[in-house]
């Protein structure tokens, strides 16, 4: 019998240490605490008049934060801009910035009641609370 190796492009020593290079910056930038925010967690409960949505978003003002529902789907737009400066005496040694914005949209099964939806923000979390709305009554047609 004999062995079948598959060819692998990227096996090459040189190759393979190039596109690993080349990801280097954006892992290094995933890793960062900002990016975390990207990957808004969210719990979604649902009782018989409401949905309970809360989403974990540290470190924000809830004037960067944008609530948004249209019928059935709700979605939550957010701005981050971190400013931060390291001063050993009057030197400068280091500045960062950090600046972005995220989103994330879902739908529910039902249609929300915008007029008595609320929002509250404390401690880095979203709480929404979100009332379906009443089924409309079916209309019986005469028919003529």
């Amino acid at each position: 019998m004999s062995n079948l190796t598959r060819y692998d492009p990227f096996s090459m020593e040189p190759v393979s240490d190039l596109f690993q290079g080349l990801f280097r910056p954006m892992r290094s930038l995933l890793a960062t605490e900002d990016t975390d925010l990207a990957a808004m967690k969210l719990d979604v409960t649902e009782s018989d008049q409401a949905y309970t949505v809360k989403a974990e978003l540290p470190g924000l003002d809830k004037k960067d934060i944008d609530v948004k529902i249209d019928g059935n789907v709700v979605s939550i737009h957010a701005k981050v801009e971190r400013n931060t400066e390291l001063k050993e005496g009057e030197r400068v040694i280091r500045r960062e910035r950090y600046s972005g914005a995220f989103a994330r949209s879902f739908s529910l099964a039902s249609d929300i009641d915008e007029s008595k939806a609320s929002a509250q923000y404390q401690d880095g979390v979203l709480a929404l609370t979100l009332p379906k709305k009443a089924p409309a009554e079916q209309k019986r047609l005469q028919i003529e």
